[in-house]
């Protein structure tokens, strides 16, 4: 059975990005903590192969022609500092 919490003191950074995330996904701000906490708390135990297995599937589920693997490469370093 579900139990409530409360939690006090929340730094201002923390309860503004929070509320950013929320808003972002369309939850309230409960429903976001709640995630939150099970992702840093219950994360996915993925074996390497699992994840690669994955990957290809995500990456076959791709319409033909939109991506070249050329293509994923640049994003991914754009997206790095």
């Amino acid at each position: 059975m579900p139990t409530t919490l409360t939690l006090k003191n929340i730094p201002d950074v923390v309860y503004d990005r929070l509320k950013l995330s929320a808003e972002a996904h369309r939850r309230s701000m409960n429903s976001e903590a709640i995630v939150c906490l099970e992702a840093a708390l219950l994360p996915a135990k993925l074996t390497p192969t699992e994840r690669l297995a994955r990957a290809r599937e995500l990456r076959a589920a791709l319409p033909k022609g939109q991506f070249e693997e050329r293509d994923i490469d640049e994003l991914k370093r754009a997206g790095r500092p």
